[in-house]
């Protein structure tokens, strides 16, 4: 039985990946290590399954007798790094925590793993990254590739492609035994409303506006995150040690396309519920009003990318990875959860955010 390090665990994908790995393997220890900045929510690994052998850890990967003692006491076998700084928006206005947490803590992660497993032991660090990291494509670019070269254009995707190269050296020179996952956009529960989905259901069911940057065109590949857990699964039951492995969703799709679905589905709920109306009045549904009247378009972003695009090819062939879910039935899915679990979301709208997101996203002049 394994005995996982998850770092960054009660955050989003994270806290999902535990969820996952408690339910696929219940023989596991799972350790979690989560520093608890805004993202990080305990809440989030609440409803685990009865026997599930866990602990959540509070503490920073950038404090390394920490780390080594939790590698030690644990007998830590599997570190599985999700811990990271990662809204874009929040990399332009203050870059210094995205250097701090996703280079330097990396590295400290690095340098314990290499102190504490002895050589040819059977251990792993698998490394989360991100699709950011390879840039912007044209709209007739093919998807990127493993192959695909490094181009970050904010400080975020330039600090994840720093981890993965430092991830990568430490294979090469050290013979650490690490994998890294590079996913396209995520989605789906405990996801932390500063991102598009869960910001516009949560805009959509107060009557608030729907802020979308630009004119809306910019195209992701999202990803259900329990299809990105059961990738991670297979990179790192099969993967080849020292390799990266592409995990994406087969689903491009603009911003403007994912708020008008989203949009529908909830006037779809509100006119099949008739209590939806009751519990969200300002909601426009609720007058049996379309929410797609919310939409605003505010001023885009510096550097923001127009396209990113995932070929996982490598990781159906070499693993047997395909993603279950459609985009329709995911999207389905998430507004199913936010809906059922409006005391989770209501618990962290706390002021702090509310002031990043009106300075964020004000409207366009």
């Amino acid at each position: 039985m394994r005995k996982l390090l998850i770092t960054g665990g009660a955050g989003f994908i994270g806290a999902n990946f535990v969820h996952y790995w408690a339910r696929q393997h219940p023989g596991d220890r799972l350790v979690v290590l989560d520093a608890l900045t805004y993202a990080g929510n305990p809440a989030n690994l609440e409803g685990l399954p009865a026997g599930a052998d866990w602990r959540l850890v509070h503490g920073d990967i950038c404090d390394q007798p920490l780390v080594e003692q939790l590698l030690a006491a644990e007998k830590i076998d599997t570190i599985v790094h999700f811990a990271a700084e990662s809204h874009v928006d929040r990399s332009i206005a203050g870059p210094e925590a995205f250097v701090q947490t996703n280079i330097v803590g990396t590295h400290t992660l690095l340098l314990a793993a290499k102190k504490s497993w002895p050589e040819g032991g059977d251990f792993l660090f698998h490394h989360v990254s991100t699709d950011e990291v390879y840039g912007s494509l044209g709209p007739a670019d093919p998807p990127f590739s493993e192959t695909t070269p490094y181009a970050p254009n904010s400080p975020y995707a330039a600090s994840k492609a720093a981890s993965d190269h430092l991830v990568r050296s430490y294979h090469h020179t050290y013979g650490l035994p690490v994998t890294t996952s590079n996913c396209s956009n995520n989605y789906g529960p405990y996801q932390f409303p500063e991102k598009l989905i869960p910001l516009v259901l949560i805009n959509a069911l107060d009557g608030k506006p729907l802020p979308i940057y630009g004119d809306g065109g910019n195209i992701r590949d999202w990803l259900q995150v329990e299809d990105h857990c059961r990738g991670i699964e297979l990179v790192m039951n099969k993967g080849r040690r020292g390799e990266t492995y592409n995990i994406g969703g087969h689903n491009e799709v603009t911003n403007l396309e994912i708020v008008h679905l989203l949009c529908r589905t909830l006037d779809h709920h509100f006119s099949t519920d008739p209590a939806l109306a009751r519990r969200f009045p300002h909601c426009p549904a609720a007058q049996r009003q379309s929410c797609a009247e919310l939409i605003t378009f505010v001023k885009d972003r510096p550097g923001h990318d127009r396209r990113y695009a995932i070929d996982p090819t490598r990781a159906e062939k070499e693993l047997g990875y395909t993603p279950a879910y459609s985009f329709e039935a995911g999207i389905e899915a998430t507004v199913d959860w936010y809906l059922a679990h409006e005391p989770w979301w209501r618990a962290i709208l706390d002021g702090s955010y509310a002031e990043w997101v009106s300075t964020n996203y004000r409207n366009r002049n």
